[in-house]
Order: structure tokens, then C-alpha cells, then sequence
């Protein structure tokens, strides 16, 4: 038989960053995924998880990756253990390709964070002070974002989820985390108005929730957790920090840190659960 001499196939150059099991590529350090990661709570995620797991890999998804700068910027830094990703999530064909994106490179996730979110757009979405204010298209648009485009995300990522599971990491199972908001809770709802906004969250709430029962019912190696980062420096609080409590007001930085912790020390019983960045669980 003829010997091809220095020659490789593709496969075995993808094995050598990798290990295999006998259902998933697992690589050391584990994979993750942020969705809405072009800037604010997104970004800092990546860089998080990129300083604080010298072998992790992250892959960084946003709509606009050319004029995403500061992914670029952790690129340069992170060459071989960062990957950017398109992603539009009102668009699921986007979701999709990402999906099949991560599968051919990858093989499995271990960790999804859902970042991005609506809560003002100039001279589109504000948030309501009254039902009078209320408009079919900013229930429709908040809805989309906040709530509709992360399940969809969930849903297309779920067998990569369940390829992973814990593997590579210090965790016997994958995560979803999920950001959603304290408005969201029905139950914590003293104030009222932001009905668009706070509806969508509590829409994302619930079908999250719903997921995670069925994750279990599968007995799917996956638990999913939602998570209120508190009142954070960023472009989506900077019209609304006014009355916000200088202590209350937090950096990107240390708002993220805290999210991680929760993840990191994460138990499969706290699968469907909402939790605050301080780790109190929030009521429904």
C-alpha cells in the first residue's frame, strides 16, 4: 500500500487541540459562548473568561462583528482562544449558522450566556410610565429581543449543550445563564410601569423555566440559571441612572465578577432558578 509521507489528515490536526470521549470533543478549560458581546456586560463577560481560564476557549457572538472594536482589540490579545462570531437575534437563520459555526470548530459548548438585551432605542422603544404611553410595537420589539431571540438561541445550542456537559471544566454539567432583571419579577413588582420591558423579561423568565423542567425530564446535562446583574454602568442604564444610588451604581467589571462566581459555584439543583448578582434568589 502506498504511504502518503508527510501527509495529515484534517481530522487528526483538529484532534491535536482536543481530546475525544466517546460522545464529544472535549477541550481542556471548556468552551463557552456569549451572545451580545460586542460591548458592555457582553464584552466584559469575554474578557473575563478569557483572563481567568488561561485555557478556555470563547466564542463571541454580535451582529456587527467588523464594528465590534473591542472584541478585536481581545483578539489581538487572545488570538488563539477567541472566535467572533455574527449573530442577529431576530434573525434565526443567523442563529442557525452560528450553531453550525460552533459544531464544525468545536464540537460541543459547556457554557452559554445570554447578554444581549432592549431597553430604549431613541425615537423607537422607551421605557412606559403609563398605560397611556403603551404601543403594540414596543411590546412587540421588547418581546423579540429580550425574550424570543435568547430561546431561540437556547433551542439551537441545546445539542451542543448536552455534547458537553461539564466536560473540560470543574462542573459535572453545562450552563445556561441567562440575563434577565429584577423588573421581570411579577412578584417584586411595587412600582409598576416599563410594562414593555419588564413583561419581556418576565416572558423570558417563564420560558426559560419551562426549558429547564424539560432539560431534567431528559435528564439533558444542563442547567439553566437567570440573572439580574443590578443597575450597571452601560449604555442601556446611562438615560436611567439618575436616581440610582452611587452604591448601587455598578462598574461592568464588578457586576460580571459576581455573575461568574454564581455560574462557577452553580449546583444542578439551582437549575430554573433566578438569581440576583448577589446571589439571592429573586421571587417569580
Amino acid at each position: 500500500m502506498m504511504k502518503l509521507v508527510g501527509f495529515r489528515p484534517p481530522l487528526l490536526s483538529f484532534v491535536r487541540r482536543a481530546f475525544i470521549s466517546s460522545s464529544a470533543l472535549k477541550w481542556e478549560g471548556g468552551v463557552s459562548m456569549v451572545q451580545g458581546a460586542s460591548r458592555g456586560i457582553g464584552l466584559e463577560f469575554v474578557r473575563q473568561l478569557l483572563e481567568g481560564n488561561e485555557n478556555g476557549h470563547v466564542i463571541a457572538t454580535c451582529r456587527n462583528p467588523s464594528g465590534a472594536t473591542g472584541l478585536h482589540d481581545l483578539k489581538k490579545k487572545f488570538l488563539d482562544r477567541l472566535r467572533i462570531l455574527p449573530l442577529d437575534i431576530t434573525k434565526e437563520n443567523t442563529i442557525e449558522a452560528a450553531a453550525t459555526s460552533v459544531r464544525e470548530h468545536y464540537g460541543s459548548l459547556n457554557l452559554l450566556i445570554n447578554a444581549s438585551g432592549v431597553l430604549s432605542i431613541p425615537d423607537v422603544l422607551e421605557p412606559e410610565r403609563t398605560l397611556s404611553k403603551l404601543e403594540k410595537s414596543s411590546l412587540l420589539l421588547a418581546y423579540e429581543v429580550n425574550a424570543v431571540g435568547p430561546i431561540l438561541v437556547i433551542k439551537h445550542m441545546w445539542p451542543l449543550l448536552k455534547l458537553g456537559g461539564g466536560s473540560g471544566t470543574k462542573r459535572e454539567f453545562a450552563i445556561v445563564a441567562s440575563l434577565s432583571a429584577r423588573v421581570g419579577s411579577i412578584g417584586d413588582n411595587g412600582l409598576g410601569g416599563w410594562h414593555s420591558y419588564r413583561a419581556s423579561k418576565a416572558a423570558l423568565n417563564q420560558l426559560t423555566k419551562t426549558i429547564s423542567v424539560e432539560f431534567t425530564h431528559k435528564k439533558d446535562p444542563i442547567a439553566c440559571v437567570l440573572l439580574h446583574p443590578g443597575t450597571v454602568d452601560t449604555d442601556l442604564s446611562q438615560p436611567f441612572q439618575r436616581n440610582v444610588p452611587e452604591n448601587k451604581l455598578f462598574t461592568k467589571e464588578f457586576s460580571v465578577q459576581k455573575l461568574l462566581n454564581i455560574i462557577d459555584n452553580a449546583k444542578s439543583s439551582d437549575n430554573g432558578k433566578f438569581f440576583a448578582w448577589d446571589g439571592q434568589e429573586i421571587p417569580w
